[in-house]
C-alpha cells in the first residue's frame, strides 16, 4: 500500500541525509521526496511516498518522530489530504502533431513554456492520475525529456 508521509523538520545540515538513511538502512524505498522551506524560515516539509503495509509505516513514522531536528511526522491516510505534482515535459512535434498537442494541453490545463521548431516544453500539476494520463498520452508523440518534482501534499483539516 502507498503512503504519503509529511516530515517538519528543522532547516539544518544533515536533516535530510538522517532521514533518508533511516529508510534506506531499514530497507524501505522511497517512491518520490520533496523537501522545501515552509512559511517558517527556520523549517522545512518533507514529503515522502512510499510503499509498505500499515504496520510497517508506523514503524518509520515512529522511528522518523525519534530524530534529532524532525518536529512534526504526520502519515496522511487517503482522502485526508490534498497533493500535487509538477511535471515538465518535452515533447516531440511536427507540423501535423502540433495542433494536436496543443488540444490535449488546453484539455488537461497545462501550459506549453517553450516552442522550439522540432519540440514543446510542457507544464502541468495536478494530481497523480491526471499526470500519469497526460504523460501516457504524449508517449505517441514522443517524450524527449521529462521532470518532475515529485508528490507535495498538505492535510485537509484545520489546524
Amino acid at each position: 500500500m502507498r503512503h504519503t508521509i509529511s516530515v517538519t523538520v528543522e532547516n539544518k545540515f544533515g536533516v535530510l541525509t538522517r532521514v533518508a538513511g533511516l529508510f534506506s538502512g531499514r530497507g524501505y524505498n522511497i517512491d518520490t521526496l520533496n523537501v522545501a522551506p515552509t512559511q517558517d524560515a527556520n523549517t522545512s516539509r518533507m514529503t515522502i511516498v512510499t510503499h509498505g503495509d500499515d504496520a510497517t509505516v508506523d514503524q518509520v513514522v515512529k522511528q522518523l518522530n525519534k530524530l534529532v531536528d524532525v518536529l512534526k511526522v504526520e502519515d496522511y491516510r487517503e482522502g485526508e489530504y490534498i497533493d500535487r505534482e509538477l511535471v515538465l515535459v518535452r515533447v516531440a512535434v511536427d507540423a501535423k502533431s502540433r495542433a494536436e498537442i496543443m488540444q490535449m494541453t488546453d484539455i488537461f490545463r497545462a501550459k506549453i513554456v517553450d516552442v522550439q521548431p522540432k519540440s514543446l516544453t510542457i507544464e502541468i500539476t495536478g494530481n497523480e492520475s491526471k499526470v500519469e494520463k497526460f504523460l501516457t498520452l504524449m508517449k505517441t508523440f514522443g517524450v524527449q525529456e521529462l521532470s518532475r518534482t515529485g508528490k507535495i501534499a498538505l492535510p485537509r483539516k484545520d489546524t
